[in-house]
């Protein structure tokens, strides 16, 4: 697993120089319950490099829903957590999905899997974690974007315990 981590970093970085993508810059609560439950809520500082570079095809030619990217993520909480990761996602136009035309705002949904850190934070279990996030973002003219992201930080029961954590964000997106 972290041969594969390891690989999907390097890869990640090694084709940022020659690619378009994003810069995403994050800052919301971690382990976030909607029923008042936590006791371990922190601020989450989040910062992304999404490549603008196809990794897999998997839909038909004239749907681009299917088209993966790879990511490189870096998240650190108020706690002290910290949380390297690398994964995939996939970005579409709303409007496209929807009427068939381009607009203003994108939904994109990522997983990844990384290297963590407790910190003085919530324990979750393991030092592999893996991360499933959804977005919505709305694209101004000059073509950044801002956006509110759900995401969820889990050990897919790799270690003896796995109390995973929700984390909403605001994030900024920057072309380059």
């Amino acid at each position: 697993m972290i041969r594969l981590i390891t690989l999907l970093f390097l890869a990640t970085i090694s084709t940022s120089v020659l690619s378009k993508g994003l810069n995403v810059f994050g800052i919301g609560i971690y382990d976030v319950k909607f029923d008042g439950s936590s006791k371990k809520e922190a601020t989450d500082f989040r910062y992304e490099n999404r490549l603008d570079q196809v990794l897999f095809d998997i839909g038909p030619e004239e749907d681009n829903f299917f088209f993966l990217k790879p990511f490189l993520a870096f998240e650190y909480t108020s706690d002290s957590a910290t949380y390297l990761l690398s994964g995939i996602y996939l970005e579409d136009n709303l409007g496209q999905l929807f009427e068939g035309k381009q607009s203003n705002y994108y939904f994109t949904p990522s997983f990844g899997a990384g290297i963590y850190d407790d910190g003085s934070g919530k324990k979750l279990g393991n030092s592999i974690q893996f991360r499933t996030s959804l977005e919505l973002s709305y694209e101004f003219k000059n073509s950044n974007r801002i956006g509110l992201s759900l995401s969820h930080i889990s050990n897919a029961n790799l270690g003896d315990k796995n109390p995973g954590v929700e984390i909403i964000s605001i994030t900024y997106q920057i072309p380059y």
